[in-house]
Parts: C-alpha cells; sequence; structure tokens
C-alpha cells in the first residue's frame, strides 16, 4: 500500500467508502505531474479525484496556486458570520487549502500573485492595480518557469483559453501554465530562473464539460423532475459567450476515478468559505455520480512522446 493511501485513510477514518479502497500497485511511482490553478479550491473543484487517484499509486502531483484568493466571495452560509472569515480570509484559506492537499495527498505551492476579483457589471469595472490578471506574461510565468525547473513535471495540467471559465486570473493562468510548457526546456528563456527542464504533455482540464453537466441535469429531471443545472448551464452559457477566445476542446483523455470521488468531495469541503455543502456541488449523490459520469476529462493540447488517442491515463507514452 503507497503512503499516500495510508495517509489518505488516516485522514478521512470517517468515511468506510475510504477504508473499503483496495491496496493499489504503485505503478506510477516515479511520475511528476504538476497542475496549475488560479485560487485555493480550484484544485478541489477540478481534477482532484484524478490527483488522489494517481498519488495513491505513487505519482508525485504538485498544485501550484498563482494566487492567494484573497477577493473570492465568501458562498456557504455558515461561514459567513465567522469572523475569521472578514478578519482574516486569506489566511482562512491557506487553512482550507492546506487541509485539502493533505486530504489529496498532493504537494502544494503557492506562486504568491494577488487575486485580480470576478468583475461584475456593464460595462465591466478595470481589475485592481497589480492584480494577477493585470500583469506582463513574463513576469507571472517566471516562479511558475523556476518551479517547473525545479519540480521537473512529466505532465502540466491546465486550463483552456477561456480559463474553463472566464475569470481573468483562471485565463491568466492558462497563459503562464503554456508559457511555462513552451519555455521551461529553452536555456535561453527566462536565464536565472534553474537549469532548463521540458514537459512532455500538457493537458487541458474539462471540469466544466458540457457532455457531463447536460448528464448530471438530464439525470435530475428524470429522477426528480427538476434540476439546479439548468441556471448553471444558462449562466455558463452567458459568461462563455461573453469572453474574448470562445475556443473549446474535445476530450481525448478519460480518467476513471470514481473510487476516489470521496476524496474529492472532501478536499471540496475543505473549502468551507468557498463551498456551500448544499450547493451545485452535491447536487447529486457521490455514489449515483459513479454511475452517471464515473470519469475526469482532458485535453491533451501537446505531446513531446509519441501517443495513441484516445487515452486512459495521463501517464500515456511517458517512461519514468
Amino acid at each position: 500500500m503507497s503512503d499516500a493511501l495510508e495517509k489518505i485513510k488516516a485522514i478521512l477514518p470517517e468515511h468506510p467508502a475510504v477504508q473499503d479502497l483496495k491496496p493499489l500497485d504503485e505503478e506510477y511511482a516515479g511520475l511528476r505531474i504538476l497542475a496549475v490553478h488560479a485560487h485555493p479550491d480550484d484544485e478541489s473543484s477540478k481534477g482532484s479525484a484524478t490527483a488522489a487517484a494517481y498519488t495513491s499509486r505513487g505519482a508525485r502531483y504538485m498544485v501550484a496556486t498563482m494566487t492567494g484568493g484573497e477577493r473570492g466571495d465568501i458562498l456557504n452560509e455558515e461561514i459567513r458570520n465567522a469572523p475569521r472569515a472578514h478578519r482574516d480570509l486569506p489566511g482562512l484559506r491557506r487553512t482550507e487549502m492546506a487541509r485539502a492537499a493533505e486530504i489529496l495527498g498532493i504537494e502544494h505551492r503557492w506562486i504568491g500573485f494577488m487575486d485580480s476579483g470576478l468583475p461584475e457589471g456593464d460595462p465591466l469595472p478595470p481589475l485592481s492595480f497589480g492584480s494577477f490578471g493585470t500583469l506582463p506574461l513574463e513576469q507571472v510565468a517566471a516562479p511558475l518557469v523556476r518551479l517547473v525547473r525545479e519540480y521537473r513535471p512529466h505532465i502540466i495540467l491546465s486550463y483552456d483559453e477561456v480559463g474553463g471559465y472566464p475569470h481573468p486570473d483562471h485565463i491568466m493562468s492558462h497563459k503562464v501554465a503554456v508559457e511555462a510548457y513552451e519555455k521551461a526546456g529553452d536555456p535561453e528563456a527566462y536565464v536565472g530562473e534553474g537549469e532548463p527542464w521540458k514537459p512532455l504533455k500538457l493537458y487541458y482540464d474539462r471540469a466544466f464539460n458540457p457532455e457531463r453537466t447536460v448528464a448530471l441535469h438530464e439525470y435530475l429531471l428524470d429522477q426528480r423532475g427538476e434540476s439546479v443545472f439548468e441556471g448553471f448551464i444558462e449562466h455558463m452559457a452567458h459568461r462563455f459567450n461573453d469572453a474574448q477566445d470562445g475556443t473549446r476542446h474535445e476530450t481525448t483523455t478519460r480518467i476513471l476515478c470514481s473510487d476516489y470521488f470521496i476524496h474529492r468531495d472532501q478536499a471540496l469541503l475543505s473549502h468551507s468559505s468557498q463551498v456551500d455543502p448544499q450547493g451545485i456541488f452535491f447536487a447529486i449523490s457521490t455514489d449515483e455520480q459513479k454511475h452517471i459520469w464515473p470519469w475526469e476529462d482532458y485535453t491533451l493540447i501537446d505531446s513531446r512522446v509519441p501517443v495513441t488517442l484516445p487515452e486512459h491515463s495521463l501517464s500515456d507514452g511517458i517512461f519514468f
């Protein structure tokens, strides 16, 4: 049994589903994955079951969080009146992130930029001066390039051109991840940021995969006659239409990780200031989701090793 799986079982002893997980061979020992996220909680809502599945098999999985989430809204009514949520929201979000990382068995690095916030209104107001979404690409990519050269990942995971959804920090996270993937191996780029390292594969996460959302939506309509996803679908369609780049990608890589949905759910709940336990993430039970959509989906954007699509493992084609 991997150390990561033992650790996960120790952290969540109250969940029988976790204790029933069978020991897995450490077939991914030596594999290094780097996921680039905009805010604390993004790592739990996007690809976290994949992360737990790989760490339980011996892989190293690091999350780079580009901002501190200082401008996040408090979305959980139970936390809204908690003094710390107003006195020290950045500190609270760090505590939440540490708990989520522990549950998923991942490594974590704060990159240190200021949350841009999600502008609202028509016209949209300008972003706060000096925030992540306002800074030059080379400035915000440099610390991520340095991390890539230090950690030496085989795989980088990020968002698509609209950031998964068009939040300015998500869009900038996409840009810096692509920049790091393309430039970290170039000895003439980002001189002084460490010895060059060339990652082998770049994926975009499809957490907002329309096919999955529609499948969940139709399940609720069939079983309950109504669906919380209807408004969500309309809201996201509006935001995508307003985005500067509406590029969408098809799934190339599907990771079967339903045994680790419990880790995803507990990691999400760790972000108690941002995640409503009665909200859309929990509208359908974990067991039901295992039958409706037991995968997490990705798009392979670039590979420096030969691959055959579709894939069922991020490590296809990589020797480590």
